[in-house]
């Protein structure tokens, strides 16, 4: 009997690696799809990346309308690079859902309610964050660009640009992710709704110095359009764990 038990257990284990080896393949098969698409359009998604620092430049006298490229590679490199990752934004879905479909089985009734509301809810916060990065995006821009004045001749490089747009992107798509944390630690019982309110004055102090050291350059509107958002998220999550545990 004991040998059968084995057995059925080494069986599981297979059974568990090829179902993984599965999500693997169809996830990274989904990113290189996406990839390649992202690619055939990639005029297009950088030329939408562009905008906000071609309004910054058209709206200004700088020597450029556009971003210009310094290294020889930069007309090939960059379309790979921005094909990689919006490859990885447009597969995130499927990848999301594949991701699901491995742990849900394990996961009792109860927390498997808990757990679609709180996948949905992230996606939704981080594509809200993106999107406010992207709209705001070009505040800090112009202060940027244009705090030397006519001292010197401002030719911003692509390649550099982009990955400034990318580390906002990401900083403003995590951390709108900060009503889900609290809300899944009052859920688990580590916070309640009465101890984020004691805290928070030291919250909103923070709030404020973090996104005043996580933000790339040094313009006053990009940590302020982190900080508004984060303390409003942060009253939210009170009144939500309110009523989640009131439930």
């Amino acid at each position: 009997m004991q040998g059968v038990a084995d057995e059925e257990r080494r069986m599981t284990i297979v059974e568990h690696l090829e179902e993984l080896r599965r999500v693997l393949i169809v996830a990274g098969g989904s990113w290189l799809a996406m990839s390649a698409l992202a690619f055939v359009f990639n005029a297009r998604v950088i030329s939408f990346l562009e905008r906000p620092i071609v309004g910054v430049l058209n709206d200004h006298k700088y020597a450029t309308k556009t971003p210009i490229v310094t290294q020889i590679t930069d007309p090939i490199t960059i379309p790979f690079k921005v094909s990689a990752v919006v490859g990885a934004v447009l597969a995130l879905p499927i990848i999301l859902w594949q991701v699901w479909g491995f742990v849900s089985p394990g996961l009792r009734p109860v927390e498997r309610r808990f757990a679609l509301p709180f996948i949905g809810s992230s996606v939704a916060l981080f594509a809200a964050g993106a999107t406010f990065a992207y709209l705001v995006m070009p505040l800090g821009l112009g202060f940027i660009l244009g705090f030397l004045g006519d001292n010197a001749t401002v030719l911003p490089d692509l390649d550099s640009y982009l990955t400034f747009f990318v580390i906002l992107i990401a900083i403003f798509g995590i951390t709108f992710e900060l009503p889900v944390v609290l809300v899944l630690l009052g859920v688990l019982g580590i916070i309640s709704s009465r101890w984020l309110r004691r805290r928070r004055k030291a919250a909103i102090i923070i709030i404020i110095g973090a996104s005043i050291l996580i933000t790339p350059g040094a313009d006053p509107f990009t940590p302020t359009a982190l900080a508004l958002p984060l303390i409003l998220f942060y009253e939210a999550s009170i009144l939500v764990l309110d009523k989640v545990l009131k439930r």
